[in-house]
C-alpha cells in the first residue's frame, strides 16, 4: 500500500476507508462488517468516521466490525464544532472512545468550524494527546482562510491534515488550499471522492477506464491518489465494491489520462469557496 507521511512523520495508508451512513441499517449490517474487515485485509488500513455518523451510530458499529483488528488499524474520528470547547472535546472523545471500543483514536479531527474559538479546541487537543486519548489532531472543511486562521493560533501548528470535499467535479481546493497544505507539508484527505457515486462515468471515464482494464469509479479513485500527499477515503458497503476500491491504487495514469480527464473535468480558473457534503 503506498502512504502518506503525516508532519510528524507517521506514514499512513494513501487509500483508506470511509463510513458515512454505515451502521444505520441493520439489514446491511452483515455486508457492511464484511467490506470494512475485507478493506482491512487489503491494505486499506486507515478508517474513517464521526460521531455525526448516525449520532454515534456508525462508530457503535465499527466497534463491533473492528474486533480483533483494531491493532492494524489507524483509525480517525470527529468531532461536532458545538462539542468542540476546551471540556466539550475531551468529553466528546471519550464517548467516540466507548462507542468505539478502544482507549486511543489514531487522529482526531474538528468536523468543521463552528462558534468555539480555535485556541479551546486545540487546548482539548492537546489536553487528549498528553492524556494518550488520542496520537494526532486535524481539521475537516477548513479552507484557506481557515488554515491561515488555525496556525496563527497558538499550537495552531500541530495540525496532521486537513479532510475536505475533493473529487473530480470538485476541484476547487486545487486553487489555493491545495498549494496551501503542499507549502506545510501537510496532507489533503480527500472524502466523497467517487461524489458518493454521481460522477459522470460516460465519456472520458469510461475510455481511461477501458483503456486500463477497470471501471471508471476506479480511475476516479487513481486520479484523486495520483498526488502523492492525498490520503483518499472511499465507502465501500459491500465486499466487492471494496475489493474494486483497493484495486484502483495499482492503475497508473499516464499523462494523456490526466490531460483528457482535465479536459472533461476542467481545474479551477478562479478561486471558489470550499464546498461540503
Amino acid at each position: 500500500m503506498k502512504t502518506v507521511q503525516l508532519p510528524g512523520g507517521e506514514k499512513v495508508p494513501a487509500l483508506g476507508i470511509g463510513t458515512w451512513m454505515m451502521g444505520e441499517r441493520p439489514a446491511a449490517r452483515k455486508d457492511e462488517t464484511e467490506s470494512v474487515r475485507l478493506g482491512v485485509e487489503l491494505g486499506m488500513k486507515l478508517v474513517d468516521t464521526a460521531e455525526m455518523y448516525g449520532e454515534g451510530a456508525c462508530e457503535s458499529f465499527l466497534g463491533e466490525a473492528l474486533a480483533g483488528l483494531r491493532d492494524q488499524v489507524f483509525l480517525v474520528s470527529k468531532v461536532y464544532p458545538h462539542n468542540a470547547s476546551r471540556a466539550g472535546v475531551v468529553a466528546a472523545c471519550e464517548r467516540s472512545l466507548k462507542r468505539l471500543k478502544t482507549d486511543q483514536l489514531d487522529l482526531y479531527l474538528l468536523h468543521w468550524r463552528g462558534g468555539v474559538p480555535l485556541a479551546e479546541t486545540i487546548i482539548g487537543f492537546e489536553h487528549l494527546k498528553s492524556q494518550g486519548k488520542i496520537r494526532h489532531w486535524g481539521v475537516s472543511n477548513f479552507d484557506t482562510d481557515d488554515m491561515n486562521e488555525l496556525y496563527e493560533t497558538p499550537g495552531g501548528e500541530g495540525c496532521s491534515t486537513n479532510q475536505v470535499l475533493y473529487n473530480l467535479t470538485r476541484r476547487g481546493p486545487e486553487w489555493d488550499l491545495l498549494p496551501w497544505l503542499q507549502q506545510h507539508e501537510m496532507p489533503l484527505m480527500a472524502y466523497s471522492p467517487i461524489e458518493q457515486g454521481r460522477i459522470k462515468t460516460a465519456g472520458a471515464l469510461a475510455a481511461i477506464a477501458a483503456k486500463h482494464g477497470a471501471k471508471p469509479f476506479q480511475v476516479a479513485l487513481a486520479w484523486a491518489l495520483r498526488d502523492p500527499g492525498n490520503i483518499v477515503i472511499p465507502k465501500a458497503s459491500r465486499p466487492e465494491h471494496m475489493r474494486e476500491n483497493a484495486a484502483a491504487r495499482d492503475i497508473k495514469l499516464d499523462a494523456d489520462d490526466l490531460a483528457a480527464l482535465d479536459a472533461a473535468f476542467p481545474p479551477p480558473s478562479r478561486r471558489r469557496s470550499l464546498e461540503m457534503l
